[in-house]
Parts: structure tokens; sequence; C-alpha cells
């Protein structure tokens, strides 16, 4: 990758603001289902909006707004992606940034066609599949592997961004990272939220070095809510990304920055430089499929849109559709659902550049009908299937902590992306470089790489292989190509929970998006079903169906979803997070 100034597109985009008033209308969210906020949140009233010409919803006011200012100006919804990844990056470091990775679906109105962007972090060349195991042969602890240096793979957000900016960019890429290098010169207010996650002590990655130093005020106290926060460094690289692209990361000064600072400490990284230099996305066509009249498309595998297209597969054979948020019976259905989807997920996707992943077999009606025959009256043990096609796989032993972040664009020629971004664990590695945090995203991978008999497991580590994901940010389509909604949250291995929930809620319910959102959540996978309160008609039916739920912890999701709606667009974003919904 060339250490070359990144070339301005030549597209601009022409367009008349003159009609385009600012409209913040909220969108009441009456739904009894409605999960209760944190305290540290704003209510779902304001988190909620309509506009008529163009929507954002993105998990920080500040990025929300950003990416508004983006589209009022002409750009496009990928140049609103680029702004607000930037932002996001500064002002929600624990959960996304320049040393993450992401995927998108993108839907180009004026064709009618889905593509995906992968910006999956890659393992480095020297990797094996013994990267998580200790001298006994035995997984390491999983914050032992998170804290090391192997836990890093090549960021590949930016290159993403970067690629789809030369697709789909209106405004010049340089342009669009001025507002979060202002914000970081300037300083920005630390959020109730980024305050909670710099005192949590239930992920050592708070205390780490790097982030105890980059969170402690002079005096010698943690930066709390209110508190003006400033990272010139941060400023310093996104200065240099501007200039040079995604080479302005994965080459130079921060490239060599990075590679040294993996390589220090306890368990360090075989991260080279020509591991960040040579690191490259991939572009494809999504991966869409029907549901009842509608078409849903994800990225492909390794991200999490293979099992939330199971999920919703099983989930199309069921009477779902014909019930409602207050049906007992309804979540049943899509705990079940869910929980077949998960065991075939765990056990079959990974990179399908190093795996063979059966998703024509997985997908294919027939096995997602027998797979819904298996949901029962009552929750019984469940595995996974054997579709057309299947390799021969060991089991899985991966772990995914929560720490992602979503966001949904509309911008006002219709074009509209839905994108998924990470660093894996709250703040990464803990280790940060040039203003920004490492991502910890290999230990996405299984830490056992085999079975017993030696037969690997399909997200076993290996050299420049991407982990799994759970990511999958979705576009649906109306049955004539037509953009219809986008739906997505972060939340670890529960993405796929959360994601569908979402959609059965919008499609098959026909709620608010911000009602959508607002639902409990359940996630049921094998035999544990963590979910939000639901009222106690639900619970006790559940745990009838021998489903009882554990409540104690609750599920932090951070949805956000827009909607086509009457001459415009709604957008609502999740009551348990900061996000906004916000348009023109």
């Amino acid at each position: 990758m060339p250490n070359s100034p990144r070339k301005t597109p030549l597209r601009r985009l022409l367009l008349s603001l003159g009609a385009a008033a600012l409209s913040l209308a909220a969108v009441s969210t009456g739904s009894p289902l409605a999960a209760q906020p944190h305290a540290e949140t704003a209510s779902a009233e304001k988190q909620s909006g309509f506009a008529k010409h163009a929507m954002v919803a993105a998990a920080n006011p500040l990025a929300t707004q950003v990416g508004v200012d983006v589209l009022k100006k002409g750009g496009s919804a990928v140049d609103a992606a680029v702004a607000i990844q930037a932002v996001l990056g500064l002002v929600e470091p624990q959960s996304s940034g320049l040393g993450g990775g992401a995927f998108m679906v993108y839907y180009d109105a004026g064709t009618g066609k889905v593509t995906a962007y992968n910006g999956r972090e890659k393992a480095p060349m020297g990797a094996t599949d013994k990267l998580f195991l200790g001298d006994d042969g035995k997984p390491l602890p999983f914050f032992d592997a998170v804290l090391g240096g192997i836990s890093t793979g090549v960021p590949g957000a930016v290159a993403m961004l970067d690629m789809a900016h030369h697709d789909h960019g209106r405004l010049p890429w340089a342009e669009l990272l001025k507002p979060a290098e202002k914000m970081a010169e300037d300083g920005f207010i630390v959020s109730p939220r980024l305050a909670g996650m710099i005192r949590i002590k239930q992920a050592p990655q708070p205390s780490a070095p790097d982030a105890k130093r980059y969170f402690t005020k002079p005096d010698g106290t943690p930066y709390a809510a209110g508190d003006l926060l400033k990272n010139p460094a941060y400023a310093q690289t996104l200065k240099r990304i501007g200039k040079f692209g995604a080479s302005g990361l994965l080459t130079g000064p921060v490239a060599l920055d990075i590679v040294k600072r993996v390589h220090e400490g306890p368990r360090p990284s075989t991260l080279t430089l020509a591991d960040l230099a040579s690191y490259r996305p991939v572009k494809s066509e999504a991966l869409c499929k029907p549901y009842r009249i509608y078409l849903v498309c994800t990225p492909p595998a390794p991200s999490g849109g293979p099992g939330l297209q199971i999920a919703l597969g099983i989930l199309n054979q069921t009477d779902i559709g014909e019930r409602s948020a207050k049906d007992e019976k309804a979540w049943f259905e899509f705990a079940q659902a869910s929980r077949l989807a998960y065991a075939d997920r765990d056990r079959y996707i990974g990179d399908p550049d190093f795996v063979d992943v059966p998703i024509k077999g997985l997908l294919d009606p027939a096995y997602l009908e027998k797979r819904a025959e298996l949901i029962g009256d009552k929750a019984g043990p469940v595995t996974f299937g054997i579709p057309e096609g299947a390799p021969q796989v060991g089991p899985d032993a991966t772990a995914e902590p929560g720490g992602t972040s979503h966001f949904v664009i509309v911008d006002a020629q219709g074009n509209v992306v839905s994108m998924t971004t990470t660093v894996e664990s709250i703040f990464g590695s803990g280790r940060m470089v040039d203003g920004f945090f490492l991502n910890n995203q290999l230990t996405d991978f299984s830490f056992s790489p085999a079975n017993k008999d030696g037969t690997p497991a399909a997200n076993a580590p290996a050299p420049g292989k991407r982990p799994r994901s759970s990511m999958a940010p979705a576009i649906v389509l109306t049955h004539d190509g037509k953009f219809y909604a986008a739906a997505g949250s972060p939340g670890g291995s529960s993405i796929q929970a959360y994601n569908l929930k979402a959609l059965v809620a919008l499609l098959d319910w026909k709620m608010s998006p911000q009602d959508a959102v607002s639902l409990p959540n359940l996630v049921a996978r094998g035999d544990r079903f963590s979910a939000d309160p639901f009222p106690e008609p639900i619970m006790q039916g559940l745990a009838a169906r021998g489903m009882p739920l554990s409540t104690a912890r609750g599920e932090n999701s951070g949805l956000q979803a827009v909607i086509v709606k009457d001459g415009g667009y709604e957008g609502g974003a999740d009551p348990r997070r900061e996000g906004r919904a916000r348009g023109f």
C-alpha cells in the first residue's frame, strides 16, 4: 500500500439544500414491553426521530450530528459513515475506532444493488492454530489473552471505509475527518457511558497502563461525565489518514508504532509491518434472502450475517408473524429459532477463505423447514444440524464480549449504509498508540483449535485468517427492490439475537423503530436464556415451556434502526445506550 497522498474522488454531488428543513420530530414509544433505559441515557422519546430527506441513527449524539452535517452538505451515506466512524473512535473508544474492524452493507438507490464491505481484521502471518494455548497446551484465561500483544489483528475499518469512499464518496476524504480532528484538538465532553466504562471493574482494560494514563486527569482522578477530554495524538493520526488514506494507518510511523506496541509486554505478537501494509478489505455481493414479503441483506461469512439469516429462515416457517410481542408463544418460537441458529453458526461459520462454509445447505428452505420442526412446544436439547455440504469440523470454543457500535445512514438520494464497527472488547486490548486503542479481535477465534480427535474448529486461528464475527448489519428491501428498513447492534455473540428481535418487531409486528429496539432482549443459546425483564405472564409462560429466563444482568444491546415511513424516514436508537436518530 503506497505511502502517497490520498486522491480526492472526482464525483461531487451538487444538491439544493434550500428545501431541506431540519426535522427532529420525536417518535413516541408506547410499547408496554419497552426496555427501561439505563439511568445515564436519555429517554427513548428524545432518542428517536423523523426526517423527510435523510436520516442518521448512531450510538452517540456527537457522531449523529456530524453525520447529519455531512449529509446536509451534499455528502453521501458513505461520506457520513467516514465522518461518524472518526468521531465514534474518539468519543466512544470502548466500542470502536481506528484500530478496529467493521462490516458494512450498502444499498445503491440508483441500481437497487446491495454490496457488502468486509473490514474484518486479519491474523498476522506468524500466527498459528496454537495462538491462544498456554505452555501446558490448555487454552489461556480469556483476559490473559486479551491483554497480550497476541490479541491484536491487522485493523481493517479504515481500509474498508477508504474502499467504500472510492466507490461511493462525494465529498473529499480529508474533509470528512475534520470534525473529529477538531473535536480531538479542542476536547469533547465525556459522556456518562464513557465515564462508566472508565471506572468499570469487571474487565481489566480500563486499568491497563495505556488506558489508565489516557483517562486520568492531572490531579490523579479519572475523567468523569461532563469533563473535557482532549486527544491531540488522535487528531494528528486523523491528519495523516486524511492525507494518505488507509495507508496513513497501515504504513509509515503509525504502523511502526502499532508493531512496536504489540511486541511489548506479556505475550508479544508476531505482527509485522508487512502484515499491516498487505491488508486489503473485501467487497462482495451481500447475502440476501427472502423473509416474508421482504428481502433481508447482510454481509456473508465470516460475519454474523449467515447466523442471522439462518434464524430468520427458521422463523419464516413459523406463525410468529401472526402473533405479537405480548404473546409468550411468539417469544418461545423466537428463542427456539435462536438456539437452532446459534448451534449451526457456532459449528460451521468461519473465514470462507480457509474453511468450507456450507452456506447453501444452511439456508436451503428444505433444511430450514426441518430445523423449524424442532421448535416443538417445550425447550429440549439443541444441537447443530447436518446441512448439505457440511464439512467435518470440530466444536467451537469462542468467547465474544460485547464492545462494538452500530449506525445506520440514509442520504438524500436514498442510498443506505448499515455498518457495525468494533475493537472487540471494552477498549480493545487496553493498549494505545497515537491516540487510539488497538483491537483484541483475534480473541474472536476459538481458543481450542481442534477436537480431541484432531478435527479442527471452523473458527480456529490460522496465519492471515479473519476470525468469525457476530457483526450482522442488515438492510431490508421490499419485494420490488426498494429500501424499506435497516438495523444492527453491538453485543458480541448476542448481536444475532438483538438483530433478530429488531427485524421481527419491524417486519412481523409492524412496530416503529423506537419500539422495536426498545423491546426487551432474549438471548437463547444452548441451555442459557439470558434476558431483560419481561412482563410476568411471559416469564411464567416461558418457564412452563422449560425456558426460565435469567434476568439478573440484563442484555446490553445498542440497536439502531431506520424505516421508510410516510414520506420520510423514522429512526430509533436503543434506550440502553446514548444513541440518537436525527436527520433533515
